[in-house]
């Protein structure tokens, strides 16, 4: 089955840029973009109102994805880009849509100076839910791929692209998950950065002298560990530039950080079915929240 790239659109600027960077996607697939706009209708009355009579409110709704559309087949000649228009809850619906999809991509607001993400609870729900991958781009300057921008928004075309960044769990390595960002590296043409954190040892949680030559051990350990289980992917993408890195502490934070060069950072989530519903590991949970290129989560059993 043909899937093509969707993305959720509402008109605001961080689904403007996750459109951008679901365009550049699917020409890279050479797949069709389906711009999926979700109508929430307001209550009753509201909609009876003088200023919001129904044929205004249907009539603005249509607007958004015809002019987002019209703009993108402007600036990508021969993308394939189609409107589907749907009426609900948009977390479900779009939840939904990324059944079908080779990938799902929605905006997501950037906080402060100092970069970031404000997953909203759209996005959360559909993160959590979604058995498809989903990237969460925000609006600025690394919005379409670590790429810079010019005035009017739009990413350089010659501008190289960042790292993929993979957070890489040695315990439990996913296949798909690594597949998700060896293929994106090779798509962007750049090196795909590997980082695995370990833990410190419980020393230094009670504030005791670091044993310098204990230390060395771990990592000398872990740093085998990540090369075994990477071996047998570099030689399935032999044109990919791996770099390892396997360092003491925090994964999140060790993935945040290295976020900032990155031109998408992956990682994944484990799908629980469960009375209680699904759930973001800590670590996802993190990277989405304190990124600042876009994310793209991978669902894996």
């Amino acid at each position: 089955m043909v899937r093509s790239v969707v993305v959720g659109l509402d008109g605001s600027a961080e689904s403007r840029a996750a459109a951008e960077w679901a365009a550049l996607e699917a020409k890279r697939r050479f797949l069709s973009l389906k711009l999926v706009h979700v109508w929430e209708a307001v209550p009753a009355p509201m909609a009876l109102a003088p200023l919001l009579g129904v044929d205004t409110q249907q009539y603005r709704s249509e607007d958004v994805p015809r002019e987002a559309a019209a703009e993108l087949r402007l600036r990508h000649p021969g993308l394939d880009v189609i409107v589907d228009q749907v009426v609900g809850r948009p977390a479900g619906l779009l939840t939904e849509a990324a059944k079908e999809a080779a990938l799902l991509v929605l905006g997501s607001r950037g906080l402060s100076g100092i970069g970031g993400f404000l997953v909203g609870s759209v996005g959360q729900a559909v993160v959590a839910h979604a058995e498809r991958p989903v990237v969460l781009v925000r609006a600025g300057e690394q919005a379409a791929d670590g790429n810079a921008m010019d005035p009017s928004g739009i990413p350089f075309a010659g501008t190289r692209f960042g790292p993929v960044v993979l957070g890489l769990d040695t315990d439990s390595p996913d296949d798909a998950v690594i597949t998700f960002a060896f293929e994106a590296a090779a798509r962007r043409v750049t090196p795909l950065r590997i980082v695995h954190a370990w833990n410190l040892p419980p020393y230094f949680a009670y504030g005791l002298p670091a044993d310098p030559e204990l230390n060395a051990l771990l990592g000398k350990q872990d740093a085998a560990a990540l090369a075994e289980v990477l071996h047998r992917w570099k030689e399935k993408y032999p044109a990919v530039k791996v770099v390892e890195e396997s360092r003491a502490g925090s994964p999140a934070v060790q993935l945040v950080e290295a976020s900032r060069d990155a031109s998408l950072v992956v990682v994944g989530r484990r799908i629980r079915r469960s009375p209680v519903g699904a759930h973001l590991g800590p670590v996802t949970h993190a990277v989405l929240h304190h990124a600042t290129a876009p994310v793209a989560v991978v669902a894996h059993g």
